[in-house]
């Protein structure tokens, strides 16, 4: 069967992840309590732009039944949503296995597991932390710079246990690659899918941050074919891809610039994306534009209308 709309959600991220003015301190407007009040309207335009799913991100500041409130009222479908977890090492912390404190490290997931189980979804997008102050966002991204293998391995553990709390909850994990992340390059990612068995793990990528890393994605799709649980979609400028990591740059250097792009008015190929899911591919693909290279209900409508000329409804 082909992918058709109906498997399509926009993730809100060009209204929230905004780039500061000069002097202005960076923001994720989704850990601002006063974001609540704006996303009802948000929803509203990722409905009128004609689009009828959106990824799941319930507000620390909210409710699950306000949030499906709110979906039900803005005629918008879930889409799986994102966790990331890091391993308490990474900060400083030294957590015995099973004791309280490690318990509760993974309460985060958890409560991505309620969250998911609440509005219907079966799957979610698992990645590491993406460390906003360590040296793959702060000095250079997209190259597996500082690498630390054991680091990678306590990470491997984190996330193993995390899947298997999913799996009791009935949620089915992939891994997603970010750039700044420790899993950001081919060797980490596919160290991941070696070290964990295919029933705990499947793959949910992100084409984008393939090809920031320098890695072709419909080639990297073929390849994990039969792990693919869901995908997020970019378009990027990739010569400044190739420019980020020809010479270190930091990630915001880079995410400032005009590199994240509508779909279709970059250069990663869509279409060979597409088929490299395979005609068995029953996931959801949620599309990003991380940064918009226009006003974001602008942004949202072109989006749309590259899903409606690529994709049969």
């Amino acid at each position: 069967m082909p992918i058709t709309r109906s498997q399509v959600a926009l993730n809100a991220i060009q209204w929230i992840n905004l780039k500061p003015a000069p002097g202005e301190e960076r923001r994720w407007l989704y850990a601002d309590p006063a974001w609540r009040s704006e996303q009802p309207g948000v929803h509203r335009q990722i409905r009128d732009a004609g689009f009828d799913a959106v990824m799941m991100e319930v507000l620390d500041t909210q409710t699950l039944q306000a949030y499906q409130r709110m979906l039900e009222e803005t005629g918008l479908r879930p889409a799986p949503g994102y966790l990331q977890i890091a391993p308490p090492e990474a900060k400083g912390l030294s957590l015995q296995k099973g004791s309280p404190e490690w318990e509760r490290w993974f309460n985060p997931v958890r409560r991505k597991a309620e969250e998911s189980n609440f509005l219907g979804l079966g799957t979610i997008f698992l990645a590491a932390e993406m460390d906003l102050t360590g040296p793959r966002v702060l000095e250079a991204t997209a190259t597996g710079a500082f690498f630390d293998q054991d680091m990678l391995d306590r990470q491997v553990e984190y996330l193993v246990r995390a899947a298997e709390i999913l799996a009791a909850e009935g949620i089915r994990p992939g891994l997603h690659n970010h750039v700044g992340s420790r899993i950001e390059t081919r060797y980490e990612i596919e160290y991941v899918m070696q070290q964990v068995d295919a029933s705990l793990l499947g793959a949910s990528f992100d084409i984008g941050h393939l090809e920031w890393a320098g890695i072709p994605s419909p080639a990297f799709l073929e390849k994990y074919q039969d792990r693919l649980v869901d995908l997020h979609l970019k378009d990027l400028d990739l010569d400044i891809a190739a420019a980020s990591r020809s010479t270190p740059t930091p990630y915001y250097v880079v995410s400032d610039q005009r590199f994240f792009l509508e779909p279709g008015l970059g250069q990663i190929e869509l279409p060979g994306v597409l088929k490299a899911l395979g005609d068995g591919f029953g996931g959801w693909i949620v599309i990003e534009v991380d940064r918009a290279s226009m006003e974001p209900f602008e942004s949202a409508k072109v989006t749309r209308a590259w899903v409606e000329e690529n994709l049969p409804a």
